[in-house]
């Protein structure tokens, strides 16, 4: 029996045939317009945005903000919170590094990128040491979910950062001043020293003409004379600066030895998980501290990683395995390189990785051998299937 025939019999499809044949006769054809909504979704959300610096701000002694524009004249909006994919090329090395954009979502001209010296950062130094004015870049387009949700998030907001992880509030704070929006924001901002403080001026400037920001900031090498809050952003520290805990809602940023120990703080508060939300950065400073690290096994052990087509690369233990092959000159697609988005999921045909905790595999990818190289380390001789150019 014919498929036409067996449709004849499902109840119903004489009647959407009938409405089809009244559609086909008196309906309005929209053939002019095909294509549209794909153009809309390209200019909303471009795989890639053509980026050029046009300003350099000096904020502190160790970081700089990069201010970039659109050689083309237009950028996708973004979301304060989000963070852009910024691509680089280093010596013959084509990587990437996701930077949160600090600029307000309010003005559509510009996204501000401020980046701070790490040590032994590969990316980060060639950012502050030889960028200038009129360089172009390549970034993809705002993406992350470390945003602000009415409908989940309630009007009374903490704000926990630490370094450079103030980049995302910044976007936050500016775009509720520039605004006028109705949230209660208290940010406490914890800083090695004072001249440290990323934004510290225009944070004390906002806070004091707007009642709804308060801004405290928290040293924890004070200098001799210091009168300002020192320490760690503990518990008794968190309560002193914000008083009752109520139903706030509270937002962290910052280093990776900031989350584990503000994390249990805020448990030890009796705060909720579902009341902390966290932007991750990066992988771990030094992976082999992380909880499973295989005992005994150095950083700079290295292991052979077999790729489709029979190439064989070197990867060492202690770096991730992206980071590995990019050195080799093999790029996969990337994002948020923090084990969360998982654009660069590959599969493991044979071998062993080490993966810390918070990388978000599925179900599926651990049934079928899936990983995310961002964070995964290698612990054996590995074989992947990916195939290389």
């Amino acid at each position: 029996m014919a498929f036409k025939d067996v449709m004849k019999d499902i109840e119903g499809f004489q009647e959407i045939q009938h409405e089809v044949e009244i559609l086909r006769k008196y309906g309005q054809g929209f053939t002019s317009r095909r294509g549209e909504v794909k153009r809309m979704i390209d200019m909303l959300h471009p795989a890639r945005v053509q980026l050029e610096v046009s300003e350099i701000l000096a904020e502190t002694p160790s970081t700089r903000t990069l201010r970039f524009v659109s050689p083309e004249g237009y950028l996708p909006p973004f979301q304060a919170g989000q963070y852009v994919n910024l691509f680089v090329e280093i010596g013959g090395v084509r990587t990437s590094r996701p930077y949160s954009i600090s600029s307000s979502p309010t003005q559509a001209g510009y996204y501000d990128l401020t980046v701070r010296r790490t040590q032994d950062g590969f990316v980060s130094n060639y950012l502050l040491e030889e960028v200038t004015v009129g360089d172009t870049f390549e970034s993809s387009s705002p993406a992350g979910v470390f945003t602000y949700n009415p409908l989940f998030h309630r009007t009374d907001l903490v704000f926990l950062a630490g370094g450079s992880g103030i980049t995302p509030f910044m976007s936050m704070i500016r775009e509720v001043a520039d605004r006028g929006l109705k949230r209660n924001i208290q940010l406490i901002y914890g800083s090695q020293s004072p001249d440290d403080v990323i934004f510290g001026g225009e944070l004390e400037e906002i806070a004091r003409t707007h009642g709804n920001i308060n801004f405290k900031v928290v040293i924890s090498e004070p200098p001799a004379g210091y009168t300002g809050c020192t320490g760690f952003l503990s518990a008794s520290c968190i309560t002193d600066c914000i008083g009752e805990i109520g139903n706030k809602m509270f937002y962290l940023c910052g280093p990776e030895a900031m989350y584990t120990f503000c994390e249990a703080e805020l448990e030890g508060l009796g705060i909720k998980k579902r009341r902390i939300r966290k932007e991750v950065f990066g992988p771990p400073k030094d992976i082999t501290l992380q909880p499973g690290w295989p005992e005994g096994l150095r950083a700079d052990a290295e292991f052979s990683v077999t790729l489709e087509g029979g190439r064989h690369i070197t990867a060492r233990a202690g770096e991730p395995l992206m980071n590995s092959l990019e050195r080799q000159g093999i790029v996969i697609p990337a994002l948020c390189r923090s084990g969360e988005c998982s654009l660069c999921r590959t599969r493991l045909v044979s071998g062993r990785v080490y993966q810390p905790q918070g990388v978000k595999l599925r179900k599926s990818d651990r049934q079928f051998g899936y990983i995310h190289p961002c964070m995964a380390y290698p612990i054996a001789d590995l074989e992947l299937g990916l195939r290389t150019r």
